[in-house]
């Protein structure tokens, strides 16, 4: 079956950290793109030789089914030195289009969950699904009084990617927590971050003081490779079964 493709045209971008972009668009032909939150698109383009290639983005925005066409499309991209990607979306400016793909993927919230907690668990740029999912999980604590952890891994303060969003979400929901683990740098005293949540160190280095348990939790990966397969272990380990440990890997590509 082939691939239809849609174009989206670029409205706002702006940085999120020093490496990785927020891009707002809307599709330029009219139509609604409906998504689960969780799913991504993908982006089409070709390398300088005209080959053919495409990369995938998580869907980013907070949507709104209601209004249907001019629902924002957005994505976070991360810059790669040298990337073709990368060059790409450097180089887009607002009005400027890209065909897209999509929506695609299962990483998302299922109607069927009846767990109590959910532990959202991130590095880099695979912190983009969690904030789609955030009006769903408003709407979860409010009918079925879940729980929600948000363990997200970065090097710095400057890598929180959405991060002040987080923190908002938190505070007005006492039963949402956002759990930063900074591998390198700790927040300055006195600067947003600097609460009593931040861990010092890897994601997979403070799991377990969250205790996972298989009679209440449901635990979503996504981000580094070796931070998905590590959690992946200590969470089988914690006796979750698999159905309870959704993943999604993300692989830097030129």
């Amino acid at each position: 079956m082939a691939i239809v493709q849609f174009p989206l045209r670029l409205i706002e971008r702006r940085m999120l950290a020093p490496s990785v972009g927020h891009y707002r668009f809307v599709r330029d032909d009219g139509q609604a793109l409906d998504f689960a939150p969780g799913q991504f698109i993908q982006v089409h383009f070709a390398y300088a030789d005209g080959t053919a290639t495409k990369r995938s983005y998580s869907l980013a925005s907070l949507h709104d089914h209601a209004r249907g066409a001019g629902d924002p499309v957005e994505i976070a991209v991360s810059y790669v030195s040298g990337g073709a990607a990368t060059a790409l979306f450097e180089g887009l400016e607002p009005g400027g289009q890209v065909q897209a793909s999509g929506p695609y993927g299962r990483f998302c919230l299922m109607p069927g969950d009846a767990n109590r907690r959910y532990l959202l668990i991130a590095t880099g740029t695979g912190v983009t699904p969690y904030r789609a999912m955030l009006p769903q999980l408003e709407r979860l604590i409010d009918e079925r009084g879940i729980e929600v952890v948000l363990l997200f891994g970065a090097r710095t303060p400057a890598e929180l990617l959405y991060g002040d969003e987080f923190r908002a979400f938190a505070a007005a929901h006492p039963r949402f927590r956002f759990v930063p683990c900074l591998s390198r740098e700790l927040p300055a005293p006195g600067s947003p971050h600097a609460h009593a949540d931040v861990r010092h160190g890897y994601v997979q280095q403070h799991l377990a003081e969250f205790a996972p348990d298989p009679a209440t939790d449901i635990a979503y990966l996504c981000g580094n490779p070796n931070m998905v397969d590590a959690c992946f272990e200590a969470l089988k380990q914690a006796g979750l079964p698999v159905p309870q440990i959704r993943r999604e890997k993300y692989v830097s590509s030129k």
